[in-house]
């Protein structure tokens, strides 16, 4: 995509500090790092969220993911962080991985207060959920051309 910050840097042109690159996906250090070590991994093929990407890149994000958590800073924790949607904060719309190196009495915090749901809605919600993944898996799978506009 031609206005899209990621796909700059993917094809060099946006400088960046690149830690990693295979042929579906790159990582690069975050310029608005939480914490010492916090970088992006990001997948080479366009898609503006978890819901365009196709499974063989999410599932390259998420090895890629592993292979640099395991790096050279040890930390104590990770956080492992993606959003979709300017609703959950997603500032680039390219489909990219957060990970933020976390260490004990690092002064950053990542939490919300813990309320208990409600049992009906959990259980109603649930079940909508439920009905829906069943519906996705017995679909039948789109053919090539179809519903593509051509």
């Amino acid at each position: 995509m031609a206005d899209c910050v990621f796909c700059k840097i993917r094809d060099g042109q946006i400088p960046s500090v690149k830690v990693y690159e295979d042929d579906k996906t790159f990582c690069i250090m975050d310029i608005n790092p939480l914490n010492r070590g916090h970088c992006l991994v990001i997948t080479k093929v366009h898609a503006a969220t978890l819901f365009e990407s196709k499974g063989d890149d999410l599932a390259a994000a998420i090895a890629t993911a592993r292979r640099v958590a395991r790096g050279a800073l040890k930390p104590d924790g990770l956080n492992l962080l993606q959003a979709n949607g300017a609703a959950a904060f997603q500032s680039v719309p390219h489909f990219h991985l957060h990970l933020i190196p976390r260490f004990a009495n690092d002064g950053k915090g990542f939490d919300w207060p813990q309320v208990l749901g409600d049992r009906a809605e959990l259980a109603k919600t649930g079940e909508a959920l439920r009905a829906a993944v069943a519906a996705e898996a017995t679909a039948k799978p789109i053919a090539a051309g179809e519903g593509t506009g051509s």
